[in-house]
């Protein structure tokens, strides 16, 4: 005898099915924002693979004019994450460097003037951050390697920190002028995430602040993010959905 199977059942059962599957997990990138007066600075963490991707970005529109304007680092903590392997420093698409003829390395590399390190006393109890200038906190050896593009040794003094969107390169006092200045975002790759590390997780990434000048005495900014996530599949997200598939079988099966 043969049976066939309604159109509308199908449909019902397959939504049964699906309700045992959850939402969609949260993409694996946030952003933190900060503002003072005239400053302001955001900050992009994106995981790529076991990669962390530190989108640093100075977004004031307003003319800098001395070294107390110019963004040189970020702090932050990262929840169940060790230290981390320094990948790249470059300059994003779009910026440029202002000053001292333009010089990168190739590949618009500036990781000999950005330094990265891990269990220091940085603002609001920050234990890791990445920074242009020494601030008590960097050395040479933290660098993430490549050329001293502008003496001193790196990472010291005000060179190669982010300078706002809006300065003109012609204005400027002592501090500033002559020095070659990131106009207006750097990305840096770090490696050795744990597998599965959410940065948009509650939780993940805290103590976010912005950094100017080249010292710790100079402003620091506190990030605050209030970003709404776009959503990708997880593996156990799949994997629930394939459960829901087997059980809309199986009712197909037991009609038949």
């Amino acid at each position: 005898m043969k049976f066939s199977v309604k159109a509308p059942l199908g449909i019902a059962s397959l939504a049964a099915a699906l309700t045992v599957v959850p939402s969609l997990a949260s993409a694996s990138s946030i952003t933190y924002a900060g503002s003072s007066g005239s400053l302001s600075a955001s900050v992009v963490f994106a995981t790529s693979g076991t990669n962390l991707v530190v989108t640093l970005t100075n977004t004031s529109s307003a003319d800098a004019m001395a070294p107390g304007d110019i963004l040189t680092g970020v702090f932050f903590d990262l929840s169940g994450v060790g230290t981390l392997g320094k990948v790249s420093a470059i300059l994003a698409a779009g910026s440029v460097v202002n000053g001292n003829g333009g010089l990168t390395d190739p590949g618009n590399s500036v990781g000999g003037e950005w330094a990265y390190a891990t269990g220091i006393n940085g603002p609001g109890s920050a234990t890791e951050g990445i920074s242009s200038s020494g601030l008590g906190l960097f050395g040479p050896g933290d660098l993430f390697g490549g050329t001293n593009l502008q003496g001193p040794v790196d990472p010291d003094g005000v060179q190669y920190g982010i300078t706002s969107a809006g300065d003109n390169p012609a204005t400027g006092n002592g501090g500033i002028s002559g020095q070659g200045l990131i106009q207006s975002s750097v990305v840096f790759t770090l490696s050795g995430l744990p597998v599965g590390f959410d940065p948009s997780a509650s939780g993940a990434i805290s103590h976010v602040s912005f950094q100017y000048g080249t010292a710790l005495s100079e402003i620091n900014i506190p990030g605050h993010t209030n970003q709404t996530q776009s959503v990708v599949p997880e593996p156990a997200t799949l994997a629930l959905f394939g459960t829901g598939l087997t059980v809309l079988a199986a009712r197909l099966r037991r009609r038949r």
